[in-house]
């Protein structure tokens, strides 16, 4: 059995376990020997990040080859529009190339947690969010895309990497599951049992 860990990783957190600088690391959240992020979150990013003890399994979900959907609720500045919208499911140019289409829609405010720092509003120009899947993982490739069609991001949360789900873990719990081999992890995550957060 592989071990997989969930993670609900929280702004401001390095997807890795240390760092030269100081900036809050996994090692803050996570304590088990031999598990590695399966993947990657960026500092300003929160939600779903994975971690296991497999290096098959690391691979496989993490190689872009795999094309495992990772779904993602974002908070854009202004009322996102069905011409942005259809832009993003065709596929958006940016600056190293086509994306692959995505599936994206129109949410209602999602049950997310509050942000600690808040985001940045601005009185006069709305907000809107919308849920986006993309089967790739180009740098930031989230926020290129809602700028490159006139909606920046202002905030990003990862809730789901193939069938394993953020579900209620708040920021800063995980969860682990076990999965009976690397092949089936995009379709088969086992039960999970909750683990408190570090402090």
């Amino acid at each position: 059995m592989s071990k997989v860990i969930l993670l609900n990783k929280p702004y401001g957190v390095l997807s890795q376990f240390t760092d030269s600088s100081g900036r809050p690391t996994l090692a803050d959240f996570i304590n088990a020997p031999g598990v590695y992020p399966a993947g990657r979150l960026d500092f300003d990013s929160e939600g779903l990040l994975l971690l296991t003890d497999d290096g098959r399994l690391q691979q496989q979900i993490s190689h872009p080859r795999q094309k495992l959907p990772k779904t993602y609720w974002v908070q854009v500045e202004g009322r996102i529009d069905d011409e942005a919208l259809a832009r993003l499911r065709a596929g958006v140019e940016l600056k190293d190339g086509g994306t692959a289409p995505a599936k994206a829609s129109r949410l209602a405010t999602p049950p997310a947690w509050p942000r600690n720092p808040p985001v940045r509003e601005r009185k006069t120009v709305p907000t809107s969010w919308l849920q986006l899947t993309i089967t790739e993982g180009r740098n930031r490739q989230v926020r290129r895309m809602t700028a490159a069609v006139g909606f920046p991001t202002l905030r990003l949360i990862r809730v789901a990497i193939g069938n394993w789900r953020l579900g209620d873990l708040k920021p800063g719990e995980s969860s682990v599951s076990e999965v009976h081999s690397p092949t089936r992890t995009a379709t088969r995550p086992r039960g999970t049992r909750p683990r408190a957060r570090r402090r």
